[in-house]
């Protein structure tokens, strides 16, 4: 099936493998929705599908940009301060504060770019990163009792996280109009549905 990873030979490859792919999956669910669809909240869940991606975003873009901001730090003779900087910086959205939601220019399209985006750089942070290099924790309530992490935590952390939020966008997006993740894979991949056989 076109939703499958492909196969992977090493640790950092399949950490970035499959954070990516569990950003692609929150990307299938917006394929086809017009802003009405994008924006219905059809479910007990108060998220919409545009601003569940929304959220997904800003959490990968803080994660991505920590640990590219740690990396560059342990290269540099200033790594402690650097990272403690990053974290805070990052904080909001590891928090989750993205309470405003969707943006007025976001389409279905521009978020599924958006998000295919986040996933590459989110990759490539993790292709290139020292998975054992510490990473400071971010203040917030959720994250007490630890100083800090690996990066090899935190890209564990962003694939249950983001696969969280899937499964979310899938349930949203089958109340929507019903359709179901194996359909919106193939649409997303160009791919008939049902497939011969099915």
């Amino acid at each position: 099936m076109p939703f499958l990873t492909a196969d992977v030979t090493t640790e950092r490859e399949g950490l970035a493998v499959f954070a990516q792919q569990q950003i692609r999956q929150v990307a299938t669910t917006l394929q086809g929705l017009d802003r009405e669809r994008l924006t219905a909240t059809p479910s007990a869940s108060s998220f919409s599908l545009g601003a569940l991606a929304r959220h997904v975003l800003d959490v990968v873009d803080g994660i991505a940009q920590q640990i590219e901001a740690v990396m560059a730090a342990a290269a540099t003779s200033g790594a402690a301060g650097s990272a403690s900087n990053a974290a805070e910086d990052n904080a909001a959205a590891l928090r989750g504060d993205d309470e405003a939601g969707m943006r007025a220019s976001d389409t279905a399209q521009t978020l599924i770019d958006d998000l295919e985006a986040a996933g590459a750089r989110l990759a490539t942070a993790l292709e290139n990163a020292d998975l054992d290099t510490p990473v400071p924790t971010p203040a917030a309530p959720w994250f007490s009792g630890e100083e800090r992490w690996t990066v090899r935590w935190i890209a564990l952390h962003s694939i249950e996280e983001v696969a969280r939020h899937a499964g979310h966008a899938d349930i949203i997006r089958e109340s929507v109009d019903a359709k179901i993740a194996y359909e919106l894979n193939a649409l997303a991949d160009g791919e008939p549905w049902p497939p011969p056989g099915w």
